[in-house]
């Protein structure tokens, strides 16, 4: 099985007075098809390698290689039309628009990648209806639990059928129930090929993923799989 998303020697350091180093020496490979869980402490740079990955952020030095093309961070542009097609992206903060319903804040998503609007509102209904949330589909954000918040955002997420998910603790406000429901539905996702990476506190969650791996004092490494 090909790599699709490989990283290799990145680096990540931060100043605040002295020299942080945050990430040293990253190397590993992610394959499609694969659910990887990371794990670490909290501040040990779980959100920041996210964010690399996600070309949100820029390694300090280090190469990150995507579907066998490197990227150059220098080309802003290029970076932000491959991450709207290529990413979906579940942040710590759900980052909800709240004068918008649960059905258009999942639709916007589709409309901003250049889906039409009708084709839009039909796709997010379909993810309200795989995460069991029609009966939800025209409450605002303040009408909703922050668990149903929580799986609004990773419905916006997966509306543009993203070839990589990205996930920072993505069933940190669900309770076990739902958070094993979410973890399936990431489990069917991966069944298409899809390369699925989430930051978990969750170990129960972490373990079904196939891969673990573990972030700590900068380095990152096999737990299982």
């Amino acid at each position: 099985m090909n790599n699709f998303i490989e990283i290799k020697n990145i680096n990540k350091n931060f100043f605040n007075q002295k020299k942080i180093n945050v990430l040293k020496n990253l190397n590993y490979n992610f394959k499609k098809g694969k659910i990887y869980s990371l794990v670490g402490p909290s501040g040990s740079g779980k959100s920041t390698f996210l964010n690399i990955l996600s070309l949100i952020d820029r390694p300090s030095s280090g190469n990150l290689i995507i579907n066998n093309e490197k990227i150059n961070f220098d080309k802003i542009e290029n970076n932000d039309q491959l991450r709207s097609n290529n990413f979906g992206i579940i942040y710590q903060e759900k980052n909800l628009l709240n004068d918008f319903t649960a059905l258009e804040n999942i639709s916007l998503a589709g409309i901003a990648n250049g889906k039409s609007y009708i084709e839009s509102q039909k796709l997010a209904y379909a993810i309200l209806k795989k995460l069991k949330l029609t009966n939800r589909s025209n409450h605002f954000p303040s009408e909703l639990s922050g668990g149903e918040n929580q799986r609004i955002a990773i419905g916006r997420a997966l509306v543009n059928s993203p070839n990589i998910i990205l996930a920072d603790e993505p069933t940190g406000n669900l309770d076990n129930k739902t958070s094993k429901e979410v973890f399936s539905y990431f489990l069917k996702l991966k069944e298409k090929n899809k390369t699925i990476i989430i930051a978990t506190h969750n170990r129960e969650l972490a373990k079904k993923a196939d891969y673990t791996l573990s972030i700590s004092d900068g380095n990152i490494k096999r737990v299982n799989g």
